[in-house]
């Protein structure tokens, strides 16, 4: 059995933020998949000024030492380190699609969606119209420009509408406070969507992984909410930075979410929704959604998040844990679906 060269792109060059999201999952992803006898790992590093960088780690002094390199000089590096696979770590739009779309180029192949998939689900307005044509219910909504107002009653929701981890969104519960949350939306976004608020029942994420050809839904995560004090998830619900500055999770590993119990009724309702949405945006390999469950037990679409990066507190990883799948077996599993089987 030889060793397969990996390769983890990471960073972004759309700004510090992300860069500072992609660094964080990868360095866990890192450390939880090494494996010398199974896998040789590379890293890419895309800097916000657009530079490829190829340090020894993720630290902020081995990128540093790393020599910064045009996207012809990095090409002429991808060459030469033959990857067998790539790891796409970027949460960024540019990352998720454009990068993706390189390495199809260069006829490497890469765990995860294809950038036309990518690009469709960072649209949340595109996305649903899909995901509901499919038969998924979905909220109520409108796509709005700078300048338009919404037509919606309240209450509802105001996201941007190719916005991540809840930055810019708004609950908005009178007709008063449309104008703020307007405000708020488009500093993230040029498009706006709003959507009618489904009162709070439950708010869970499903994966679905791909195993011998079959879809395999996992076990649901719940997030703690409630009606009057958290009635949606906001961006502090996910992510916080330290006294260093330096990105954290918040939502792994403590009362804010916990794996559902495979039993509650709720949870075939989901995996037949998921598996529809799965299958109306044409993924691959895996996808990951999140639905609102009203009062009556009915489960809307919210949105869908089709990447993963294989560390310990991502949401697939935690929840194929839960299911008896350990991280290094759903690496290797994944790495199969790429079609690589006389590698491993």
């Amino acid at each position: 059995m030889s060793v397969l060269r990996v390769l983890h792109l990471v960073g972004s060059a759309v700004n510090e933020f992300y860069s500072d999201l992609s660094r964080l999952y990868a360095q866990d992803c890192i450390k939880s998949t090494a494996n010398t006898e199974l896998y040789e790992f590379h890293i890419a590093y895309i800097s916000p000024d657009g530079k490829w960088r190829f340090p020894t780690d993720l630290s902020r002094d081995a990128i540093a030492l790393a020599i910064p390199l045009s996207l012809a000089e990095a090409v002429q590096v991808l060459t030469a380190l033959k990857i067998d696979v790539m790891l796409p770590q970027m949460f960024c739009v540019p990352g998720m699609t454009s990068y993706r779309a390189l390495f199809d180029l260069l006829n490497i192949p890469y765990v995860g969606n294809t950038p036309d998939v990518m690009a469709l689900a960072a649209n949340k307005a595109k996305t649903k119209a899909v995901v509901g044509f499919s038969g998924v219910s979905v909220p109520q909504g409108e796509l709005l420009r700078f300048g338009d107002y919404p037509k919606i009653a309240t209450p509802a929701v105001v996201k941007p509408v190719d916005g991540d981890n809840s930055l810019g969104v708004v609950l908005v519960k009178d007709l008063s406070d449309y104008e703020s949350a307007l405000k708020t939306a488009f500093a993230h976004s040029s498009e706006v969507l709003v959507e009618t608020f489904i009162e709070l029942g439950r708010e869970v994420r499903c994966g679905v992984i791909v195993e011998d050809g079959e879809l395999v839904c996992l076990p649901l995560e719940e997030y703690l909410m409630d009606k009057e004090q958290q009635p949606i998830r906001s961006y502090d619900d996910k992510l916080k930075r330290d006294e260093n500055g330096d990105l954290g999770a918040v939502a792994k590993g403590n009362s804010k979410s916990w794996i559902v119990d495979p039993s509650d009724p709720i949870t075939a309702r989901v995996w037949d929704a998921a598996k529809k949405c799965h299958i109306a945006l044409n993924c691959q390999h895996y996808s990951l959604f999140d639905f609102r469950i009203d009062p009556n037990g009915q489960p809307w679409f919210l949105e869908a998040g089709l990447y993963c990066s294989f560390a310990q507190m991502s949401v697939i990883p935690t929840m194929a844990k839960a299911s008896g799948i350990p991280l290094d077996q759903l690496f290797q599993t994944m790495l199969k679906n790429v079609n690589l089987t006389n590698k491993i």
